[in-house]
């Protein structure tokens, strides 16, 4: 069994060979992070790798993510080291579902969050990530939004709108294993910290908090923030990326329990694998990906608006 330090080394050598680049979520185990060429959210990271002037993106996340890349950069190889890493919240919206939804709202915009499969964005009119759903919500000239597949972050949304929003009965079991009474025990504990919540937490407790933010959003704020302590409410992986950015300051977790055991299947012996390998290969068919990827364009044209 080869040992850490010559695992890297491999993977390096092995960039180099293929042109690959190695993209990493916030959430991915520290290791992972370590040897990622850039760290983000999913819609950041594919972003990214339309930038990039290479001809294979590892993306060490789950399934959507991937999907999401091979949309925006069809020319690169896409590999997603854990073929099995998939996101349970994306998964509860199919298709069919959705179709029928929508014929029982034929005047309803739809909208999904970016954590959707490519064949569900090709079913919508726009996407959203958590920082800008908002601001996509209210551009739209529709007065009735269904809004897929996170109940939680609708929720969200429709506290910030005028918008009568239809939301999917999905959720991330992660975020529900959040739980408010363990972020006020954290807080009588650690009485000067900010409480920062994802929106894709339950309402109460994003009512206790101080900020909700995206993980990006996360990243950024603990930055520039003068608080020196900071209760996170999210998954357990970007404490590591917000300690080691920020060593002045202290982050504590609002739940041990807040781990995605999909975000955790990706590791070092996997990496080297799918590099290796060239597995495993995701690509969306072009019918399904020139409908998605209108789904994702007219959200970024919102933003440049």
């Amino acid at each position: 069994m080869q040992d850490r330090t010559s695992i890297i080394n491999e993977i390096n050598q092995l960039k180099k060979e293929k042109n690959a680049v190695i993209l990493a979520h916030n959430y991915q185990r520290k290791e992972i992070q370590d040897i990622a060429d850039f760290l983000g959210d999913s819609l950041g990271l594919s972003q990214e790798a339309v930038n990039q002037d290479a001809d294979v993106i590892v993306f060490c996340g789950v399934d959507f993510m991937a999907e999401s890349a091979a949309i925006l950069s069809p020319e690169k190889t896409v590999l997603l080291p854990e073929k099995e890493a998939e996101c349970p919240m994306a998964a509860m919206v199919d298709v069919d579902s959705l179709r029928q939804k929508k014929k029982e709202h034929p005047n309803a915009a739809v909208v999904c969050y970016v954590n959707t499969s490519a064949a569900v964005k090709a079913e919508c009119d726009i996407c959203c990530t958590s920082s800008n759903a908002v601001n996509i919500i209210n551009s739209l000239k529709e007065n009735d939004i269904i809004f897929v597949p996170d109940k939680n972050l609708a929720k969200y949304v429709s506290l910030n709108s005028t918008k009568n929003i239809i939301p999917w009965e999905g959720y991330c079991p992660t975020h529900h294993q959040i739980l408010v009474g363990d972020i006020l025990l954290m807080k009588e504990e650690h009485p000067n910290a900010e409480i920062i919540a994802h929106p894709e937490c339950k309402e109460d407790v994003l009512d206790i908090s101080d900020k909700v933010l995206s993980t990006t959003g996360m990243t950024n704020y603990a930055k520039s923030t003068n608080s020196k302590e900071m209760i996170i409410a999210t998954e357990t992986g970007i404490l590591y990326r917000l300690k080691k950015e920020n060593p002045d300051k202290i982050f504590y977790s609002g739940s041990e329990y807040a781990v995605c055991p999909n975000m955790k299947m990706t590791t070092l012996e996997g990496v080297l694998d799918s590099l290796k390998n060239m597995k495993h290969v995701i690509s969306v068919p072009e019918e399904i990906r020139i409908k998605a990827m209108k789904s994702l364009e007219r959200m970024l044209e919102v933003g440049r608006t």
